[in-house]
């Protein structure tokens, strides 16, 4: 098609896409990257003709415009504005608009798809990328599976492990992933088949095996426990060069129950405070008991140590949005909080936000709960189903500087509660998902709000 050449503001550009004219900026066009085609563009002086769909042209230069996907997206398939965008070179910003936790809208997730994994094991960990992007990692067996941000491609490697207990991606295509009967915390290569670059092991501990896996912007924590299960710590690496840097939290054990027996399984870095949670908790015929402590890395001293006996968590969560640390009780099942500003004050108790006098503490109605935060909220899985706590905003409670400790309101809401479904063994987010993992299930759930987004 030949189009007449008009005269037009120096400022504004006209693309003809498969016979519709859109007018728009230089300023606009530049934002796309001085290697997109849209920066080309922006150079014409007369009107430019490009073979491509206009629809889907419409919706690449609204999010070009806003950063944000229009709601009209979601009558287009997601694949094909993949490739618009990459045809275009600007596959960054559909990642961006939407994956972007801003899209994330927790009181309207549904069911979006399920993805299949390869074999017959279920999984028995999962992490996301470490970017917004929204994808995933998932060990199953003694394979990792990798799904991109479109979850469209994925990619499976075989590790030296029989099961895979603890996953964390450093980097973009590095993981690090450690098992409770597998000696070392393996820093695995994605992009050369899952070849094993390092070995990291508790320094003068001749076998170790991991326990738990977590990091900063800085640091990379591993927590590991001797072969012999009568020592445990948590080493500090380097988050870039991954060489040793300091030991936290050991604990040697002389004689039967003693508390320092249990090694932390969960590592959680909290950045408004500089500090590492981790926490750990263990079974016996007398009941289960556990740790939550807070440690200043750089001093290398504990701020904080939480004592858990009655009710012991099964499982623990730290949100800074909100500004407190969340439990699920193992025996009452209830979710429970700590304000993270009385860390180290005496005697601080957990605030039940559920029905925790109607609970006996014989039930263990709580066995097996995940805890997670993401926002503004906590997730909590109960057998099938999931609960959905916020914090409603009364009075000073919804201070932002939250500077006054004071009685805090939360609200719950229930979902994903089908009777007929497994049990969840598993909670994760990325960008605006929630993925989740059911027990005998050999696929992942993800969850999505379909007011957001296109067809995934």
């Amino acid at each position: 098609m030949n189009i007449r050449a008009t005269a037009q503001e120096p400022n504004v550009v006209s693309i003809n896409v498969g016979g519709r004219i859109f007018q728009t900026t230089k300023q606009t066009l530049t934002l796309a990257g001085t290697d997109s085609l849209l920066s080309q563009l922006a150079t014409e002086s007369t009107t430019r003709f490009v073979d491509r769909d206009p629809a889907l042209f419409s919706v690449l230069l609204y999010i070009i415009r806003t950063g944000n996907i229009p709601a009209r997206s979601t009558s287009f398939d997601v694949r094909d504005l993949i490739e618009e965008s990459r045809y275009y070179g600007i596959e960054p910003f559909l990642i961006d608009s939407l994956s972007n936790p801003s899209q994330f809208e927790a009181f309207d997730l549904r069911k979006s798809r399920i993805l299949q994994l390869n074999g017959r094991d279920s999984p028995s960990t999962i992490a996301p990328t470490s970017n917004a992007g929204g994808g995933l990692h998932v060990a199953h067996g003694s394979k990792i599976t990798s799904f991109d941000w479109s979850l469209r491609r994925k990619s499976t490697v075989l590790t030296n492990f029989s099961a895979v207990d603890s996953l964390l991606e450093i980097s973009p295509d590095v993981l690090a992933a450690g098992a409770t009967d597998f000696p070392g915390l393996q820093i695995i290569d994605l992009q050369n088949g899952g070849n094993v670059r390092t070995t990291l092991n508790w320094e003068n501990v001749a076998s170790s095996t991991v326990q738990g896996v977590g990091s900063s912007s800085e640091f990379l924590f591993a927590s590991f426990e001797s072969s012999r299960r009568n020592s445990n710590s948590i080493m500090v690496y380097d988050l870039s060069t991954l060489l040793p840097l300091l030991e936290l939290d050991r604990r040697d054990i002389y004689g039967a129950g003693n508390d320092s027996a249990i090694p932390s399984n969960k590592l959680r870095w909290i950045q408004s405070c500089n500090l590492l949670m981790v926490s750990g908790s263990h079974a016996s015929p007398s009941g289960v008991s556990g740790h939550v402590r807070f440690w200043d890395v750089r001093s290398r001293s504990m701020v904080c140590e939480i004592k858990e006996r009655e009710d012991c968590f099964s499982d623990v969560a730290v949100s800074e949005n909100l500004s407190a640390v969340f439990k699920v009780g193992v025996a009452s099942g209830e979710v429970f909080y700590m304000d993270l500003r009385g860390l180290g004050s005496k005697d601080q108790p957990w605030v039940c936000l559920g029905e925790e006098k109607k609970r006996s503490l014989n039930e263990r109605r709580g066995v097996g709960c995940k805890i997670e935060s993401y926002g503004n909220h906590v997730f909590c899985s109960k057998g099938s189903g999931i609960e959905l706590w916020s914090e409603v905003i009364t009075g000073l409670v919804g201070n932002a500087s939250r500077d006054v400790l004071e009685e805090r309101v939360f609200r719950k809401n229930s979902f994903a509660a089908d009777s007929g479904e497994n049990k969840i063994t598993g909670l994760t987010f990325g960008g605006s998902r929630i993925f989740v993992t059911r027990k005998d299930q050999q696929s992942i759930e993800v969850w999505q709000s379909p007011s957001r987004g296109v067809s995934m």
